[in-house]
């Protein structure tokens, strides 16, 4: 594979080319109720080239490597009949390097009827209940390896299995429909979704529950959000508006996003870290072959940093950040989060409660919608606080607000910080790719004075 990707690259004369070959392994098992949906193995490789010439760029794709000199031809073409761009390149190290897959348990090692008869499992507990059950489960395990060279030099293969699942759980009662999910996974192994009964009895148990709970009464209240609740916002309020790529020709998020500007109080820290261990957004290099690292975005309240490709790093004068990431194979890498989550700090969550007169403990996300700095999500499960204490469960509850005025309402970060991966359907969407594996999480933190949606 590396000879032939090298002929390729020496034989064309532009300014700057790479080429990305993905092979690909997948499993699919799920299942809608009693009904098994989906089950099987398969196989597919993709590759794409990107030449940039006079500053303009010529991409193509392709599924078979007998493709990949006419795409290359076709990408050239393409770059050269454009007129000039204006594109510029932050500089990286050319890298040489093997990066092996780093489990515990190899997912490839299962037999598939082993992992259907553990999914079957979980889902019959799910359905383990008198409220009319229904079930939704999905598992996935995915095994790529991918083929990076560039005409500065570089040449990175790079190992990575991902692992998860998505279950949700749905109780039915006098025509209530109530619903409970949990998307989780990794790239540490099997044993993402091993001992995973605790899990499913708990979204059993929440469905149910919110059967006989009264809708949230809405209005400014103080809110406590669980760890989760915290990364999904984190992720989707602010992390995008950290992609680089957003800023162009969008005045009002340059006007949002300038380094140095406050977000909030002096205790919060906003990161992404495409380093960790074993989680969902972790690589040891992008798809540009940029080393990933752990990128400060908010740090002591201010703007410090955003995340970036070549492009959009050469673009600002800034560094890449090793966040140029694709969905697959047949994709060109655009900006991505990896792993994005606030710091911890010190208090803890009987410490946030006891300081609450009237609001909320919201817990988990059912999914939500950002536009630009105005978002909207709706909370899995939610319990009344009043007088510091955490009282009965109610549901329906959303949150609604400004970002750029809600990260100021945080006045206490937790001490128990958490990041989550998504597996199974979860992930990250943005231009027409997804799912693609990131980790979101942190501390429980407390907002003050919140929109909150309800009756």
């Amino acid at each position: 594979m590396k000879d032939k990707m090298k002929d390729a690259v020496s034989s064309l004369s532009v300014d700057y080319l790479d080429i990305r070959l993905e092979e690909r392994r997948e499993t699919r098992i799920s299942y809608k109720g009693k009904s098994l949906e989906e089950i099987g193995e398969n196989e597919n490789f993709g590759g794409v080239v990107r030449v940039m010439d006079n500053g303009s760029w010529g991409i193509v794709s392709f599924s078979d490597m007998s493709q990949m000199e006419k795409s290359l031809f076709l990408a050239v073409r393409e770059a050269k009949v454009r007129k000039k761009g204006e594109t510029r390149m932050a500089k990286i190290p050319a890298v040489n390097d093997i990066v092996p897959a780093n489990l515990k348990i190899d997912p490839r090692d299962i037999p598939l009827e082993e992992k259907a008869e553990l999914i079957l499992d979980y889902n019959e507990k799910i359905m383990d209940h008198p409220f009319n059950p229904s079930s939704s489960i999905y598992y996935k395990d995915v095994a790529v390896k991918k083929y990076y060279m560039n005409s500065e030099g570089a040449y990175i293969e790079q190992e990575r299995v991902d692992c998860g699942m998505t279950a949700g759980a749905i109780a039915r009662k006098d025509g209530n429909v109530q619903t409970a999910h949990e998307s989780f996974g990794g790239t540490y192994g099997y044993e993402a979704v091993l001992n995973s009964d605790p899990i499913m009895e708990e979204l059993k148990e929440k469905a149910v529950s919110l059967l006989d709970a009264e809708p949230a009464r809405g209005g400014k209240f103080d809110c406590v959000l669980d760890n989760r609740l915290t990364g999904t916002f984190i992720h989707e309020a602010f992390g995008h508006m950290s992609e680089a790529d957003h800023m162009d020709d969008n005045e009002k998020l340059q006007e949002l996003m300038v380094l140095g500007k406050t977000w909030g109080c002096d205790e919060l820290t906003v990161c992404d870290d495409g380093t960790i261990p074993g989680h969902s957004g972790t690589n040891k290099y992008d798809d540009e072959g940029t080393p990933c690292r752990k990128t400060y975005l908010i740090t002591g309240g201010k703007l410090t940093d955003r995340l970036h490709s070549r492009e959009t790093a050469g673009k600002l004068g800034e560094s890449a950040t090793g966040n140029a990431r694709a969905v697959s194979g047949e994709f060109e890498p655009i900006v991505r989060m990896t792993n994005t989550y606030i710091e911890a700090r010190d208090f803890t969550l009987e410490e946030m409660i006891r300081d609450i007169e009237k609001g909320y403990y919201v817990k988990g996300s059912r999914g939500g919608m950002t536009n630009l700095d105005m978002f909207t999500f709706s909370a899995a499960e939610a319990y009344r606080v009043e007088k510091g204490e955490i009282l009965e469960k109610v549901r329906d509850l959303t949150l609604t607000g400004n970002v750029f005025e809600t990260m100021k309402s945080i006045d206490a970060i937790g001490n128990d910080l958490k990041i989550f991966g998504k597996g199974g359907r979860g992930g990250c969407g943005k231009g027409g790719q997804f799912p693609l594996p990131v980790g979101l999480g942190g501390p429980h933190i407390r907002m003050r004075n919140i929109i909150v949606g309800g009756r």
